[in-house]
């Protein structure tokens, strides 16, 4: 049995993150291959970390700058590394590869952080994204940290394009691999409330995540004045985990039916209870989770560009996307009011969900193309030279910092 180390950044929070839910369904994979699946961090856990031992998996607390990671990885001895971004390939991808340098390693990016970046810094500036913004120092670190692993999973196939064609990188270094979701059929929404059996709006995020709190600020400043005008009965519902703080709950407004709800225990319900949510996002990479969810529990959403973005690509969007806010406003409103035209975006969400998140499909991809390197990895190795002059240098440098950071901490 092989046998997995996956090293996160945090414990997943699969009830808080998509990133969490993300981590699971990769999981879910090596486990249905029969893979042995051990997961260390060096983070603190939460409330709402995920349980492992449900499931049967080993866990540890591992350190920073500290050779007692050495000794772990030797005695575990794990067949694949997996980094859960480019951060914790950083701080370990080092000593894995002084420590056991037959093991595979691969990175998951779950969104690329550079894009994120870059499209942020855009957003502050009131600037178009350039090259100059995108050629960032997240950019070099991300990127160094894809040539160094020998396989990197990319959730998004605009991202997959943009380190394709902008940054040339070699497909034979990476997957696509998104969300992997069931099957969805033409009853699978009969279980939830009917349009008219749902009122109010809703929108969701952990609000940790920079582009869910300025799309709430968006909705507050821009959007719900307008809503709330032509729909004055209506309400919007916003869930997410840690807005316990100032610049969340100040947002909070009864009277204009603006509603910080905080973390939502039963996201099912909160979708599907909702007539359509909203996610005005100005930035961000990735996949959005909660616009996946929408489509999952029947909700018709309202979302931009970003937000969109690598989910539907080339189909029917399941509500609206709009970058204009003034238009953004309208078409909740419409959408909202005209269930003939809602029932028909609650059925595109459906073809979304089939034919671009097939578990089975991409599974099976995922797991013959690790097996295909893993079975050749020498030779998967000496095609990647940029990687190899990477990991030269990094050896060194991280090796040497990392070493006097934990002299200076004895």
């Amino acid at each position: 049995m092989k046998k997995v180390l996956i090293i996160g950044f945090v414990w997943p929070e699969p009830t808080t993150t998509a990133a969490g839910t993300r981590m699971l369904q990769l999981i879910a994979i090596f486990k249905k291959y029969g893979l042995e699946i051990h997961f260390v961090s060096t983070a603190a856990k939460t409330p709402q970390s995920y349980n492992f031992s449900e499931d049967e998996i080993k866990t540890s607390t591992i350190e920073l700058n500290n050779t007692s990671f050495n000794k772990f990885i030797i005695e575990y001895n794990p067949d694949i590394v997996l980094f859960d971004r480019y951060l914790t390939e950083e701080q370990f991808g080092w000593r894995v590869t002084e420590n056991c340098p037959n093991a595979l390693k691969i990175l998951d990016t779950e969104d690329l952080h550079f894009l994120r970046f870059a499209r942020e810094k855009s957003f502050r500036n009131t600037t178009k994204i350039n090259n100059s913004l995108l050629n960032n120092d997240i950019t070099k670190r991300e990127i160094a940290s894809i040539y160094r692993c020998d396989l990197t999973l990319i959730i998004s196939m605009y991202e997959l394009e943009l380190l394709v064609n902008k940054f040339k990188i070699d497909t034979d270094l990476l997957s696509y691999t998104p969300f992997l979701l069931d099957k969805l059929t033409a009853d699978s929404f009969t279980k939830y409330p009917t349009f008219n059996k749902r009122k109010d709006f809703m929108t969701i995020g952990n609000f940790k995540h920079k582009p869910n709190l300025e799309a709430v600020r968006t909705l507050k400043k821009h959007i719900w004045p307008k809503i709330k005008k032509q729909l004055p009965k209506a309400n919007i519902h916003i869930y997410g985990a840690y807005g316990n703080n100032q610049s969340v709950t100040q947002l909070h407004n009864t009277k204009d039916g603006f509603l910080i709800k905080g973390w939502a225990t039963n996201k099912e319900v909160a979708f599907s209870n909702a007539r359509i949510c909203l996610a005005p996002l100005q930035f961000g990479a990735g996949l959005k989770g909660k616009l996946v969810d929408a489509i999952i529990f029947g909700t018709p959403s309202i979302t931009t560009s970003i937000g969109a973005e690598g989910i539907n690509n080339t189909l029917p969007w399941n509500g609206f996307i709009e970058n204009n806010l003034e238009f953004f406003a309208e078409k909740a409103i419409k959408l909202y009011k005209n269930e003939e035209i809602w029932l028909k975006k609650q059925q595109n969400g459906i073809e979304i969900i089939n034919s671009n998140f097939s578990k089975q499909k991409f599974d099976n991809e995922l797991m013959l193309k690790i097996e295909t390197i893993f079975n050749d990895l020498e030779n998967h190795r000496n095609q990647n030279f940029i990687g190899s002059m990477l990991l030269h240098h990094t050896l060194k440098s991280t090796k040497y910092m990392s070493k006097w950071i934990e002299e200076k901490n004895k």
